[in-house]
């Protein structure tokens, strides 16, 4: 499979900082364990690739069912049929996590609605809460 097949462009990467944190947590450096740049930067690289691949697989099976959007679904099945299926599992799990996270958001943007008060009286309830505090620092 090479880049062409998939049209990969060059400029496609994931944050170093984000990659060298999660492998950081995975060798903590009380095991004395280095990971060079060059494992890293090879490691980004892998993990593009993957995307990659998984995307593509995806997105065939999303056009073989007459979908326009890639679901968990398309990714699940686009993992089994590369042998990745192992991984099912753990990714239907960080789907669920993140619908439930998603739940979250949604209920913290309905405050203001669910407040009851026009957004000159939450303005002025935000402006009295800053006096107080204010007031508590001085």
């Amino acid at each position: 499979m090479s880049d062409h097949e998939f049209g990969v462009n060059d400029d496609l990467s994931l944050p170093k900082a984000t990659v060298q944190k999660i492998v950081s947590e995975i060798l903590p450096p009380a095991l004395g364990i280095n990971f060079s740049k060059e494992a890293r930067d090879l490691l980004i690289e892998c993990c593009v690739e993957f995307i990659t691949l998984i995307s593509s697989e995806a997105n065939d099976i999303s056009e073989k069912d007459s979908k326009k959007t890639i679901a968990c679904d398309h990714i699940t099945k686009a993992l089994d049929q590369l042998g990745f299926g192992d991984y099912v599992p753990a990714v239907i799990e960080a789907a669920n996590e993140h619908k439930e996270v998603q739940k979250g958001r949604e209920k913290k943007a309905n405050k203001f609605e669910q407040s009851g008060m026009t957004l000159e009286e939450l303005e002025r309830l935000q402006q009295e809460q800053f006096a107080a505090a204010a007031a508590r620092h001085t």
